[in-house]
């Protein structure tokens, strides 16, 4: 038996988030308990953090500390993460961190499942400015995930003849947007690259919507809102009037038209059949726990150092492709794909990665510049 600690918020500001994290990595366990060519069973002990950092440091101290826990998977935010960073040194122990990302981050006691900068924030710059959209408003939650993100955009769009027409954040919960609604209208950027997390985005999405519809403005077409964070779970949130036509940089999206993905969305639409369809944050809790079990079972040892010894030679067929783990810098490699969501709280994916992408948290050898075919080319493929 296996004790996995879960650490997740399904309440507070971002629980739609959390709550779909949390779902699938239950699923997961439930797959890995149920395989008769698993020899690892695994136990979940779940801890509600409400989307407090000091609910998450005293999560990972009892899980760690109390109950001898090796193995966490869990955190949504990067202040979070960064919050109980310090508790997994101390009693190395594995956090296995399963979102999407700023980067710019590589620690011996965490496995990276979600994104990292180049294989979300770059694709979608670089996306927009072959669209011809150049002039960029950067809105976002007050904390380090949107912090970073913005000043990725900012360097891509000057290198590449692009400019940031303003830069301005809001509390992480805060739904008074509408300042940053009238900001938006007042200088009509070619596009808004937002940060916002949790119920910030979703209200602003509906006000800026609606302030737009009475002005005659199409907003979709005129003044798009990008983000490397929408997903399935959170259309549902915004609603049907202001939900569609936003672009999303994304790994995952419920819509991706395989056979695998069609079988996960079907198991997942069997377990949670009031929840909404799947999503990349759900999607990268589930890959965490079948590479830790895979790990586990591999290594013959819970230890962290022998679990990351066998960490590079895990494979495994996630819904959106398969995936595997860099045993150099332990983040993943994955498929980005960008996506335009639709009001029935679905997406189109309009380009999608041809090749699996090797994560870059550094931007180490990431090309920035669009010179000719330009980073993005070789990788990515328009869906027709």
């Amino acid at each position: 038996m296996v004790p996995v600690g879960l650490m997740f918020s399904c309440q507070g500001p971002y629980g739609a988030l959390g709550r779909a994290m949390l779902d699938g990595a239950m699923l997961a366990v439930e797959e890995v308990n149920a395989d008769p060519d698993q020899t690892v069973e695994l136990q979940p002990r779940f801890v509600e953090a409400a989307g407090q950092n000091d609910r998450y440091v005293a999560a990972a101290q009892d899980f760690l500390g109390r109950q001898g826990l090796k193995h966490v998977v869990g955190c949504y935010t990067s202040s979070s993460r960064k919050e109980v960073l310090p508790v997994f040194e101390k009693y190395d122990a594995l956090l296995w961190y399963p979102s999407h990302y700023e980067g710019f981050e590589t620690s011996e006691n965490v496995v990276y499942t979600g994104a990292s900068p180049n294989q979300h924030v770059v694709p979608l710059a670089h996306f927009m400015l072959r669209q011809g959209y150049r002039r960029c408003l950067l809105l976002g939650s007050n904390y380090i995930w949107a912090w970073e993100n913005h000043r990725i955009m900012r360097d891509i769009l000057a290198r590449n003849g692009g400019a940031v027409l303003a830069e301005r954040y809001l509390p992480v919960g805060e739904t008074r947007v509408g300042e940053m609604v009238e900001l938006a209208l007042k200088m009509r950027p070619d596009f808004i690259y937002s940060t916002f997390i949790g119920d910030s985005a979703y209200c602003f999405l509906r006000m800026l919507r609606a302030r737009c519809t009475e002005l005659g403005i199409d907003q979709p077409r005129e003044m798009p809102v990008t983000s490397c964070s929408l997903a399935e779970s959170e259309l549902n949130q915004i609603g049907p009037e202001a939900c569609g036509g936003h672009l999303s940089s994304s790994v995952y999206f419920s819509s991706i038209d395989t056979q695998r993905n069609r079988d996960w969305v079907a198991a997942w639409n069997r377990r949670y059949p009031g929840n909404g369809p799947s999503s990349a944050d759900a999607e990268a809790s589930y890959i965490a726990i079948h590479i830790l079990a895979r790990a586990v079972r591999m290594a013959g040892d819970l230890r962290p150092d022998a679990v990351l010894s066998r960490l590079g030679d895990v494979r495994f067929d996630a819904p959106q492709g398969p995936v595997r783990v860099d045993p150099e810098n332990r983040h993943t490699w994955l498929w980005p794909r960008i996506g335009r969501s639709r009001p029935d709280g679905s997406f189109d994916v309009v380009q999608a990665a041809a090749r699996l992408v090797r994560p870059d948290p550094y931007l180490v050898w990431e090309p920035l510049d669009m010179d000719g075919a330009g980073p993005v080319a070789p990788y990515l493929q328009l869906v027709k």
